[in-house]
């Protein structure tokens, strides 16, 4: 099948926030993430733009799609794609929606309006990387479907459950979790016997955590600067490795 003009339409304006929000769908483009999407065949397809070349390669793989798969040429891929240079395939697929679990007995995140796609996107790297099931993110966050979020997780977005929420109902619905915000003025996190359950707060890239949600942490971790370091501050990515890697490693926690 070919894209219709009005099809076209409807992909590019999935470059929009409030476009993707209101058709709940999103877009993967390049062939590694494309493939591990509909290898694990959780999220449900409603498109596949691919050059004729990809097609026949991958016709196992795209088996079951074929009412949904759109042949195109390299330039068509060109007008509807996010990338500056184009891949061989893109897909666009419906949002998994979440509810808040149960209960949290892990490691948990909540980013305090990150602003950076490539943060974020890092940021689940990191997630995924350390095992960390749930990242929360407050609703001025860039959300986790913008396509340089989806791209900058290079997958992650399949594997961690990510879902906006306020902090005010994270605290009502599990008001026994101790909250460690990342902060430059706290406790040296090194020295911390840290628990395995908790939720970790990293703050706005520039502006740290909100002043509102800094009243609600139970623990302030800082991460110490040598005596010869002279940067203001660590990105908020790297903050947010280093702490996860500090949670995660014992040995580190009980320094």
């Amino acid at each position: 099948m070919k894209l219709s003009i009005s099809q076209i339409k409807y992909v590019r304006s999935l470059h929009a926030r409030k476009s993707r929000q209101k058709y709940h769908n999103f877009v993967v483009e390049g062939v590694k993430m494309c493939e591990e999407v509909l290898h694990q065949g959780d999220l449900e397809i409603e498109l596949i733009a691919t050059t004729q070349e990809w097609a026949d390669a991958n016709r196992s793989l795209l088996k079951m799609h074929e009412h949904r798969l759109y042949i195109v040429s390299t330039k068509e891929l060109k007008r509807i794609s996010f990338l500056t240079t184009p891949n061989q395939v893109m897909l666009v697929a419906r949002q998994p929606e979440h509810q808040l679990p149960g209960h949290i007995a892990d490691l948990t995140l909540y980013l305090d309006g990150l602003q950076d796609p490539g943060n974020l996107g890092t940021i689940l790297r990191i997630a995924d990387w350390f095992g960390i099931e749930w990242v929360f993110y407050s609703p001025d966050t860039v959300e986790v479907f913008n396509p340089k979020v989806v791209q900058a997780s290079m997958g992650a977005f399949l594997r961690v459950k990510c879902m906006a929420a306020e902090f005010g109902d994270l605290k009502e619905a599990f008001p026994e979790i101790p909250i460690y915000g990342a902060v430059l003025e706290g406790d040296n996190v090194f020295k911390m016997i840290l628990p395995t359950e908790a939720i970790l707060v990293i703050g706005n890239e520039s502006r740290g955590i909100s002043p509102l949600l800094q009243q609600q942490l139970t623990h302030r971790a800082a991460i110490p600067q040598n005596s010869k370091g002279g940067a203001e501050s660590l990105n908020a990515a790297v903050a947010a490795g280093i702490l996860c890697a500090t949670f995660r490693n014992p040995r580190v926690s009980g320094m």
